[in-house]
């Protein structure tokens, strides 16, 4: 079976994804999923304190509490956000310097290689969802990565907590409906047909 166009988006987005990681760093990779996290608490614990405040300098309207909201959700995400990366660089940059830095780019190609796939993963799975299981182009269908990328799937949809609506999610791993037929729907008993009733004979004269 030869290499398709799948195959090679897969390799592609996996190598690029590792490099960029080896050159990064594990370290910094790890700081900047941090980051984000860390960015994403402050904006969620501190929004309230912050959109009185906002609300002052925004003209009275209907959406007045809609825009203060978003602008303070925002303000602190993006202010956290580049504080934290400064001081992650800072980290990140001193560790590739110090003597362990090659097992940091080690880890960092190692790190990247599962975030490319995990990426290809939910790609391909979105991908299915659009254009739907029993109408993959041949270049999909006959890929070499694609068994792997379904299997992957499948577990990731088995993590997900029970509250979580995955059953889209789980209709595009079903098989196409020309390789699972459905069985015949079993015939009802028929009930025996009742004779239809003789007309009298005429009577003669």
């Amino acid at each position: 079976m030869p290499v398709t166009i799948l195959d090679l988006v897969v390799i592609g987005v996996v190598l690029i994804s590792a490099l960029l990681a080896a050159v990064r760093g594990f370290t910094r990779e790890v700081l900047a999923i941090a980051s984000w996290v860390a960015a994403a608490a402050v904006a969620w614990v501190f929004h309230p304190q912050l959109v009185p405040f906002i609300k002052q300098y925004i003209p009275a309207s209907s959406a007045q509490d809609t825009i203060a909201l978003v602008a303070a959700i925002a303000a602190l995400f993006l202010g956290t956000l580049i504080v934290v990366s400064l001081i992650t660089a800072r980290i990140s940059d001193f560790v590739l310097d110090s003597r362990i830095g090659a097992l940091d780019r080690t880890l960092g190609f190692v790190f990247g290689a599962a975030r490319g796939l995990l990426l290809a993963v939910i790609g391909y799975l979105f991908f299915t969802a659009l254009v739907g299981a029993e109408k993959l182009p041949v270049w999909a269908k006959d890929a070499k990565a694609k068994p792997m990328l379904e299997e992957t799937g499948r577990s990731l949809i088995a993590m997900l907590p029970q509250d979580v609506n995955a059953d889209f999610i789980k209709n595009l791993l079903k098989k196409p409906a020309a390789e699972t037929a459905p069985e015949a729907p079993a015939e009802e008993p028929r009930s025996p047909a009742t004779p239809a009733p003789v007309a009298p004979a005429p009577a003669r004269p």
